[in-house]
């Protein structure tokens, strides 16, 4: 292939890239941190390169995007069933900056979580304003599905870094403190609202197979990272805002995590119900990072869970769930770059 036919295959693939791709990156760093949090950290070595290589090439992709095709861009915020995609930038950027935090790398986190802020408290207003306030099309909770919950788990990846951070940047400790209770809060309360209209969705319109879509698993990976945010929170060192919630999200996150839990066969039956019994064919789509990154996170909750409010049955289920989090990321890496080579030797296949 010419320099100029590969110039134009990525500059045609910046301007197809689904605003969610940054799930790879999620997925890629939480399996990461649970296999590091296990012990395993010569093999959370592999899926922490591909969280930093593919963050750094989703960033340069999606700021060519930005900067050449903004029509596309455009569109997207305006698309509330691609939009919300955008909250994966945030997430992708902390769940990387924590598990650099990890090696000791807090200035870099630190960095990636300032990043994240700048863009949540843009994104955090413009999105569900452009997606869903200003709809030619009503209503729009017709549009409302799983994608939606990326708008937690947004918000609440930043109370997981500024917690991960707070005791190691002590100039900085009651500002990510406070920062840290106040996401959380916040991711509450969004959850309950996302929840309602999506629910709302379910039940008011006609609902096809091809509707259950994988982001439907980042309902249940909003509450785990909800408990993950809220775990850290509990075990950091007193400050007023820790102080005044402290017990308060130690009880919620314990009810959270038995919510994500039950969520869990709910949307097992839904993807069977999707591909077994409507045959609606299972390939690659970069949608499927969304189901792996709930299933690293849950289990990354439930250790957390677990060494905080002393609950070995979460404890156990993150040790086992971990397992499960690292096959799934394998297969769905492996598919993916099935299908980017399928890509790059048809010109004409979608570059997903």
């Amino acid at each position: 292939m010419s320099s100029a036919g590969a110039a134009r295959r990525l500059d045609e693939a910046a301007r197809r890239l689904a605003p969610g791709y940054f799930a790879l990156v999620m997925a890629s760093g939480i399996v990461s941190i649970g296999l590091d949090q296990h012990g395993r950290h010569l093999l959370s070595v592999l899926p922490l390169l591909v969280c930093g290589v593919s963050y750094a090439v989703l960033l340069v992709l999606s700021g060519w995007r930005v900067l050449v095709h903004r029509d596309a861009v455009r569109a997207d915020l305006a698309d509330p069933n691609r939009g919300f995609g955008f909250f994966t930038f945030i997430a992708g950027s902390n769940v990387l900056g924590v598990r650099v935090a990890m090696d000791g790398h807090h200035a870099v986190a630190l960095v990636l979580l300032a990043v994240a802020g700048a863009a949540w408290l843009v994104l955090g207003y413009l999105i569900p304003w452009t997606a869903v306030m200003v709809r030619h099309t009503r209503p729009a909770l017709g549009a409302a599905d799983g994608t939606w919950f990326t708008w937690v788990v947004a918000v609440q990846s930043m109370a997981v870094s500024a917690a991960t951070l707070e005791p190691a940047v002590p100039g900085l400790r009651h500002a990510l403190a406070a920062t840290a209770v106040f996401s959380w809060s916040v991711g509450v309360f969004l959850y309950a609202a996302v929840g309602v209209m999506v629910s709302a969705r379910l039940l008011a319109y006609d609902l096809r197979a091809t509707d259950l879509t994988p982001p439907y698993w980042i309902a249940m990976g909003a509450t785990a990272i909800s408990v993950l945010a809220g775990a850290r929170i509990v075990d950091m060192r007193p400050s007023p805002m820790v102080e005044a919630t402290r017990g308060l999200i130690a009880g919620v996150v314990v009810l959270l995590w038995a919510f994500g839990t039950w969520l869990i066969p709910v949307l097992v039956a839904a993807g069977w119900w999707r591909h077994r019994v409507h045959r609606v064919p299972l390939v690659y789509e970069s949608s499927l990072w969304a189901i792996v990154f709930p299933l690293g996170m849950y289990a990354v909750a439930g250790t957390s869970l677990a060494r905080v409010d002393d609950l070995p049955l979460a404890g156990a289920v993150g040790a086992v769930g971990i397992w499960i989090a690292l096959a799934a990321w394998g297969v769905t890496l492996l598919a993916m770059l099935a299908h980017l080579s399928h890509a790059a030797v048809r010109p004409g296949a979608d570059s997903g």
